[in-house]
Order: C-alpha cells, then sequence, then structure tokens
C-alpha cells in the first residue's frame, strides 16, 4: 500500500490492527525511509505519551503507554556482533510480552523469535512510501 507523511496516522492505526497478538515488530527499509517516523505515529497510536525518538545510541529506548504498558523500541544499526545485544539482554525483553519495534533487526537475525510481524518501507519519492506488512 502507498501512503505518504499526511496518512501516518491512518497507517499506524492499519499496523497496529494488522499486527494481531504478535509482539515483535520488525521495520525494514533503507536509511532515510522513515522508519523512526512510522514508529513515532505507531507509538503515539499505542498511547506512549512522551518523547520518541530513534535510540542509535542508546540501542532500546523504553516508552510507557497512557495504560502504564510498556514498549521497547530498538535500534541495532551500530551493533558489530549479534552477542552485543545478548550482553544487554535483548532476549528478555522480546520475552517480556510487551511491544518490541525493531530497527535494523538483520544485525540480530539468529535472535528473533519466530513469530515476528514485519513492516517492510520501500521509498517511493521523497514523500511516498510503499509498505508491506507480514
Amino acid at each position: 500500500m502507498i501512503y505518504n507523511i499526511a496518512d501516518l496516522e491512518e497507517i499506524a492505526k492499519k499496523i497496529i490492527r494488522s499486527a494481531g497478538d504478535k509482539t515483535i515488530w520488525i521495520f525494514e527499509g533503507e536509511m532515510g525511509a522513515g522508519k523512526t517516523t512510522l514508529i513515532k505515529a505507531i507509538c503515539k497510536e499505542l498511547g506512549v505519551e512522551s518523547a520518541v525518538q530513534s535510540p542509535t545510541f542508546s540501542i532500546v529506548n523504553e516508552y510507557i503507554t497512557e495504560r502504564g504498558a510498556p514498549v521497547y523500541h530498538f535500534d541495532f544499526y551500530r551493533l558489530k556482533r549479534e552477542s552485543e545485544a545478548l550482553d544487554f539482554g535483548v532476549e528478555e525483553y522480546f520475552d517480556s510480552g510487551n511491544i518490541c519495534l525493531l530497527e535494523w533487526a538483520e544485525k540480530i537475525e539468529s535472535l528473533l523469535p519466530e513469530n515476528c510481524y514485519t513492516v517492510q518501507i520501500e521509498v517511493i519519492d521523497e514523500n511516498s512510501r510503499n509498505l508491506q506488512l507480514n
């Protein structure tokens, strides 16, 4: 499905509905495709009231929804080895049952649970993206 920035609220709602009971959501797309922008919109729809920003340097950010549920946002871009993710306990986050939003998940591919929800973002032009949900 093709969308632009004006459609973000609706797209975020559609992604949340489409994910069903899956808690590990992988966002794929090239640098600058809008992964973090889309995650910000999703967090807003989930009821996160704090500022959402890319955890590029911290690897993981924790946000709390208005209902008190944690949402974890990961950016694995800077990891050199999968073992770095194990060192900070990534599997415990995945096993928590809370929503985990992952950018650059291919860096920890062998650590990913089987039942992940994937959002693929393809850049069409400066304002438009093609989205595939799996």
